[in-house]
């Protein structure tokens, strides 16, 4: 070391002699794998030290310092300063031998003896070397452990992240297939108000033609009669006084009709085709909407479990094929070891109500759970619901984990009235109007629909009949 007394040979991102160095247009060297790592870290093309971003992306290498390194590392494996069995007491320049367990330090034998290590405790230095690396190789696990752990979630973080990005565009791309069949079927709307209005145009202006023609048809015959009258009234006296009397039949003759006026209903109903239009289309789009009170949330969705576009349906998918089932991010919403999904809104107070159509599948579960039941493992508390297993229906909840129900029918539909004033929550069969169970809930905390299903059949929240009131 001492043929390199001001030099540093250590690289700033791992610290240890350089390895291949290369060097920057900012003078700083580093380790070549370590800056391609760290270029490969941070994305951008920066050095690590001052931060000045490198234009090149294959760096010259720095071949003195190479050699230097080289040279530096051959002492270190054959020179002095690999013997650190010769190091020296710094006050009796004696070897290191000993252990100071007291002060905690090397010491000679001289120091041993010494009034400043009086009745200490000492160990050979080779043994106390080795108990303390071992125990500082213990202190490491942790730390590795935890790097490890790090890399796994930075890992899944990445995929996150590309799953956040396909979850935006597919949703953009439900989005705008919404938008596109409401604006199909105002363009259509717009069509067909459009030709009924041409069409009562086109009717009423053909009626207009027929009376105008008709009109015109009356006003030349009495212009011909004024004419010729007109005609008889310039004649001599002989010659009037014998047409006279077929004057007057030709002028009694002429229809002296009232003047025709304009028929009711001629002009275009405005207000039938402008009327309250916005409101009439509106109306007419009951037929393409639908309307759910329980919205699932995809996000909660157990990794087995599919929520359909529409987020009104759910099925299980095959564990057999799960190569088809894509990665979704272990996010803290999510039940992991359960299928279950949870609706999107929850219910503190107020009474709510809505339908699932179970149809005739033979592994489900429908009630209400509170949001805070576990997300990963069995749920065993905090949940209220019905469930059909192995041909048998119980119901479940908190204070009553197992009650068999006795039905006469398999149900199809059911009905889910909730009542959170009240604290209750009952179970309709909605074809047969029959009570199935009710659960008195005792629970303040907010409440949450679920459904649970490992069939692979859909099980849906039924969309409930609009109705659009007018008040006058």
């Amino acid at each position: 070391m001492a043929s390199f007394p001001d030099m540093d040979f250590s690289c700033p991102v791992c610290l240890e002699v350089y390895k291949d160095p290369v060097v920057l247009s900012c003078s700083h060297s580093f380790c070549k794998a370590c800056l391609q790592n760290w270029w490969t870290e941070k994305v951008t093309r920066e050095c690590p030290v001052c931060k000045r971003r490198s234009s090149k992306t294959d760096p010259p290498r720095n071949l003195v310092l190479k050699n230097l390194c080289e040279t530096f590392s051959q002492q270190l494996t054959v020179g002095p300063l690999s013997g650190q069995s010769e190091a020296l007491c710094p006050q009796h320049k004696e070897k290191l031998l000993l252990f100071c367990v007291d002060h905690q330090q090397p010491v000679c034998l001289v120091c041993r003896d010494s009034r400043a290590h009086h009745k200490h405790s000492f160990s050979p230095i080779e043994g106390v070397t080795q108990d303390y690396k071992e125990q500082l190789q213990q202190s490491l696990e942790p730390l590795k452990d935890r790097l490890k752990k790090c890399s796994d979630v930075r890992q899944n973080w990445g995929q996150t992240r590309e799953h956040i990005k396909q979850q935006g565009q597919r949703t953009e791309t439900l989005i705008r297939g919404e938008f596109d069949k409401m604006r199909a079927f105002l363009q259509k709307e717009e069509q067909a108000r459009i030709r009924a209005l041409r069409s009562e145009v086109q009717q009423k202006n053909s009626l207009m033609e027929q009376r105008v023609t008709a009109l015109t048809q009356e006003m030349n015959t009495l212009s011909e009669s004024i004419r010729q009258t007109e005609e008889e009234l310039k004649a001599q006296d002989v010659p009037f006084l014998q047409n006279y009397s077929a004057a007057v039949r030709r002028v009694q003759q002429a229809p002296l009709k009232s003047v025709p006026q304009l028929p009711s209903k001629s002009l275009v109903d405005v207000a039938k085709h402008l009327g309250n239009l916005s409101f009439k289309i509106w109306n007419q789009m009951k037929d393409l909407v639908f309307y759910t009170p329980v919205v699932l949330d995809p996000n909660t969705a157990h990794p087995f479990l599919c929520v359909c576009d529409n987020l009104c349906s759910v099925y299980s998918a095959e564990i057999t094929a799960m190569a088809e089932v894509p990665w979704f991010p272990d996010n803290p919403e999510r039940f992991s070891e359960y299928n279950t999904v949870l609706g999107t809104e929850g219910y503190s107070s107020g009474t709510h109500c809505w339908e699932v159509e179970v149809d005739n599948n033979a592994d489900w579960a429908v009630g209400v759970t509170e949001e805070s039941v576990p997300r990963k493992g069995d749920i065993d508390w905090g949940y209220w619901g019905i469930w059909f297993r192995d041909g048998n229906y119980t119901a479940y909840s908190p204070s009553c984990l197992d009650v068999v129900l006795t039905l006469k029918q398999h149900l199809q539909k059911i009905k889910v009235n909730l009542d959170m004033d009240r604290q209750k929550v009952s179970f309709t069969d909605s074809q047969t109007g029959l009570h199935i169970h009710t659960f008195e809930l005792a629970s303040e905390n907010k409440l949450f629909p679920f459904i649970n299903t490992g069939n692979q059949r859909s099980i849906r929240i039924l969309p409930v009949d609009l109705t659009v009131l007018t008040v006058s």
